[in-house]
């Protein structure tokens, strides 16, 4: 494989690895979260478990064999209750935002396309939970969160 190849198929099993941990993360989220927001919750699970089965196919594509989910995720803190099932979610979407922000750096074509379309949305789920947006999603938040294997993120 070429450099470049490599590169992007590394940023793909990155991603998939982030929406593996986020899948695992919305469902600590739905677990813990308040009656008003289930419907949010369940359709932020949905749009990961979409995400991740598309991302399964495109590591397939470029010749790589798909990173495996965990059986479990450290989470980056006590989820005792809806607030922090909340600020979980808002986590959950920054990572992956993080993670598409480097596909879209590695991938070319159709692939950075739809790298910068999975990057737009974490970023609008984010702001839903959070409230308020960041002037770079995928980018001047990464500097505060842990690296993808510490927690059920990417």
């Amino acid at each position: 494989m070429s450099g470049a190849r490599d590169g992007e198929l590394r940023a793909l099993q990155a991603a998939l690895a982030a929406e593996h941990a986020a899948v695992y993360g919305y469902g600590v989220v739905g677990g813990r979260i308040g009656a008003g927001q289930r419907g949010q919750a369940r359709m932020a699970y949905d749009a990961h478990r979409a995400r991740r089965d598309a991302l399964v196919r495109e590591v397939k594509d470029l010749g790589g064999r798909p990173v495996a989910a965990a059986a479990g995720y450290a989470l980056p803190f006590p989820v005792p209750d809806a607030v922090a099932a909340v600020r979980l979610a808002a986590e959950l979407e920054d990572r992956v935002a993080g993670v598409y922000s480097d596909l879209v750096r590695a991938a070319g074509g159709a692939r950075r396309a739809l790298a910068a379309e999975a990057l737009r949305e974490a970023a609008v789920r984010a702001v839903r939970w959070r409230g308020e947006s960041v002037a770079f999603p995928g980018l001047t938040e990464r500097a505060s969160t842990a690296p993808p294997s510490a927690a059920p993120t990417a």
